[in-house]
């Protein structure tokens, strides 16, 4: 059995990412899941924080029978701004990590990481090989872009395989590693597929009317809401229906205080399929903004297992390659127009093309293919 140490950028539970879909279906394999550290600063900013500061001491929790899962300690902040700081950090989340792999009889497990930050820990954790899997352009996030621009290409060049969810990504760190492969996010087939079967209507969707244009991920300042308050206020017989937790920064207010438009707050992951039922139309609405091109929405494939219509503006790359079955606009007139085709766009035939190209796009599939890469280099 193969054994596998992940060190992850987001937390197993409660939302599963592309870490958790890719690590719950390696086969043959015992692993490792290292939730991310808080910065020792994070209650200061949010008190819910405060429990991530001893998390590390807890049990670990197995998701799965092949799976522990344990939360890293916490670290300095700044990291992203001094390497220095990081090298002080990723030394001791290296001293953890062992640990617990001596605890386990883990020798020389695949080492697999997410994050730009672990370039100054792989070298302390022994491994008989390393993958790096880029989930984002990470420099774009705040910090020192240029630092993390560098270590990312650092770390790209320790890597045995490196993988990237947008192809421009995997494009940049050719340079570094030349046979990074682009593999795209998929869905959770299995379960976004219930959505295109009747389900009971949630509560708080049975006193929307029809038609439904719904929009379900983060709101984060990425998102083109031009196009739906141009189209809401031209046409207040269509509702929009936002699923999601507001990021810092989005400026919702306009779309707020209009009466056709509404938030729902996040929904846990079990429950979309029932929300997405009751859409008419999906909605994938990225802005043509520097960090759209580099993304790989995830709610994008899994409006695919639905066979729903689906209106996408041209970001992010991914969505082109679909332009046959969804409909695609660039600007708020073309939007709207997009929006009215995609209500008429529910022959039985077309719903059976989109659910194809989500099968196509499953998990399943893209786990395959990283596998397959993986066994070509002898690394699985």
């Amino acid at each position: 059995m193969k054994q596998i140490v992940c060190l992850a950028t987001s937390p197993w539970y409660p939302i599963p990412t592309r870490k958790q879909q890719v690590m719950s279906r390696m086969p043959d394999a015992e692993i490792l899941y290292f939730d991310p550290s808080a910065t020792i600063i994070a209650p200061l900013r949010d008190k819910h924080a405060k429990p991530l500061m001893t998390k590390y001491k807890e049990p670990p929790v197995h998701p799965q029978e092949n799976i522990t899962v344990y939360s890293l300690p916490p670290v300095l902040p700044f990291f992203y701004k001094c390497r220095a700081i990081n090298r002080i950090n990723q030394k001791r989340i290296a001293r953890f990590v062992c640990e617990k792999m001596k605890e386990h009889g883990f020798s020389k497990p695949l080492l697999w990481v997410y994050s730009p930050v672990t370039v100054d820990c792989v070298d302390l954790i022994p491994h008989e090989a390393l993958v790096y899997d880029c989930v984002d352009r990470h420099s774009a996030y705040g910090g020192n872009p240029a630092l993390v621009d560098a270590m990312e290409l650092e770390l790209a060049a320790k890597t045995d395989m490196t993988f990237a969810t947008a192809a421009s990504l995997a494009e940049r760190l050719k340079s570094a590693q030349p046979e990074a492969e682009f593999i795209p996010n998929g869905a959770n087939f299995e379960r976004f597929f219930e959505a295109s079967k009747p389900q009971p209507v949630p509560e708080d969707l049975q006193s929307i009317p029809h038609p439904i244009f719904g929009f379900v991920g983060a709101l984060q300042t990425c998102i083109e809401y031009g196009f739906v308050e141009a189209a809401a206020k031209a046409r207040p017989d269509w509702q929009f229906v936002w699923i999601g937790n507001e990021k810092p920064g989005a400026d919702l207010s306009a779309l707020r205080a209009m009466g056709n438009v509404h938030f729902l707050g996040v929904k846990p992951n079990a429950d979309l399929p029932k929300y997405l039922a009751q859409f008419d139309v999906c909605l994938n609405l990225f802005d043509a903004g520097p960090l759209s091109k580099d993304v790989s929405p995830l709610k994008f494939y899994e409006y695919l297992a639905t066979g729903k219509p689906i209106v996408s503006t041209r970001q992010p790359d991914q969505v082109l390659q679909f332009s046959d079955i969804i409909h695609i606009a660039d600007d708020a007139k073309r939007f709207e127009a997009a929006c009215e085709a995609a209500l008429e766009d529910t022959q039985p035939e077309r719903t059976q093309l989109r659910i194809e190209a989500g099968r196509n796009s499953s998990w399943d599939a893209r786990v395959g293919e990283m596998c397959a890469v993986l066994r070509k280099k002898g690394i699985l």
